[in-house]
């Protein structure tokens, strides 16, 4: 015995599906919280400014942990970090539904978001770890698991609601099983050992150099898939006039747009490369924008999300891919794209409410479509650094037709 990592096709297949499990169990969590705010909102007695003051916490929380996340890696070993930072996060559900008033409820959802954040971290490196050994992409289906994850607990979430299940009864067998299923999961996931080497990370990394064009691109993606979920269903209701249940389904349209594209992105990434899928998604979500802010009937602008979703679905995927391959610690660059990209979701929404304060809510999203074309001109950034990397994209990238 050589004590050396197992990295066999059998091995590889099997530890792709582990880590898409996790992936689905992470997305679960967020899903069963989610629908449980308005029970949390009656609960600690808040009107809607504190609530919006609390549900800042979670990205707080995540990005101030997140930079964290590299080192944690280094000292435990990739498996281990994930397997702790896995059953944190689960079970910091069970927080926020114990909080009785906006102090306790802030503190519950900082350590939501900072658990969540360091887990997302660990579970991309893992997640690109495994597309490197495998050969081939698989970022966009494991985003896409994460999202398959937060539609099944946002569905059991909704039937408990319904039930008039008590919120802390209900994340407390969530958060159980969810932390159960993460620990086997994580069993099967890659122990590459390769973070034990070298020379340790800071304790509180900033990001990288090589981490900043990158992360301008997941911001900008993410940007746009903020202002989409939160403003989407308002845009319908008070641009077009559109009634509440048709406005609501502009959202969850969206929604699943985004679910199924990253199921699927895979193949394109791997068929186009990254660089032009990008290109391609930018001009995509660029078309929906302006369809967005011309449209003169709801189906038009339901249809303009539906192509925001579909443009920007694999973006995030790709920049956490092309951070990995960006430097010598692959945590520490995961970290700090995903630190601006929950920075990202964090400004969206209340910078779409101020720029429709001060114009309208049709100006907003032009500027959602601003930043979406530039998804065309920062594609350029997620190519491959490594030689093999820059010789795979660039036989990917170039047309069939000129190809040897």
């Amino acid at each position: 015995m050589t004590g050396e990592p197992d990295f066999s096709p059998a091995r590889l297949r099997h530890a792709r599906f582990a880590i898409a499990a996790v992936f689905c169990a992470h997305g679960a969590v967020t899903g069963s919280f989610a629908t449980r705010i308005p029970w949390i909102q009656d609960h600690a007695q808040l009107g809607a400014g504190a609530l919006g003051l609390a549900l800042a916490f979670p990205a707080l929380g995540a990005a101030l942990a997140m930079p964290l996340a590299g080192r944690i890696n280094h000292r435990f070993g990739a498996r281990t970090a994930l397997r702790g930072l896995l059953v944190l996060w689960t079970l910091s559900l069970i927080l926020p539904s114990l909080a009785p008033n906006l102090a306790t409820l802030c503190c519950a959802l900082f350590v939501y978001g900072a658990t969540s954040g360091m887990s997302d971290v660990a579970m991309n490196a893992l997640g690109v770890e495994t597309e490197n050994r495998l050969g081939r992409s698989i970022m966009s289906s494991l985003h896409g698991m994460w999202s398959v994850g937060a539609l099944l607990g946002s569905a059991a979430g909704t039937v408990a609601a319904h039930a008039g299940a008590d919120a802390r009864l209900h994340h407390l067998i969530a958060a159980l099983a969810l932390a159960a299923a993460g620990l086997v999961a994580v069993q099967g996931v890659l122990d590459p050992r390769g973070d034990a080497e070298g020379e340790a990370p800071p304790h509180f990394a900033l990001p990288p150099k090589s981490a900043l064009l990158i992360g301008a691109v997941g911001f900008c993606a993410v940007f746009a898939e903020g202002a989409s979920l939160d403003w989407s269903a308002v845009y319908l209701r008070d641009v077009l006039d559109t009634d509440a249940g048709l406005a609501a389904a502009s959202t969850t349209a969206f929604a699943l747009t985004m679910a199924v594209a990253r199921l699927v992105g895979d193949r394109v990434v791997d068929r186009f490369g990254p660089v032009r899928t990008v290109r391609t998604g930018g001009v995509l979500a660029t078309g929906g924008g302006l369809l967005v802010v011309t449209a003169a009937h709801p189906a038009a602008a339901m249809a303009g999300f539906a192509l925001i979703g579909l443009g920007i679905a694999v973006v995030v995927p790709l920049a956490f891919a092309a951070a990995a391959r960006s430097g010598p610690a692959p945590a520490q660059a995961i970290a700090g794209v995903a630190t601006i990209t929950y920075t990202s979701g964090l400004i969206a929404p209340s910078a779409i409410g101020a720029v429709a304060d001060a114009t309208s809510l049709v100006v907003s999203f032009a500027l959602v479509t601003v930043l979406a074309c530039a998804l065309t001109v920062g594609a350029a950034v997620l190519r491959p650094k490594t030689a093999k990397g820059r010789a795979d994209a660039a036989n990917r990238d170039e047309p069939a037709s000129i190809r040897p």
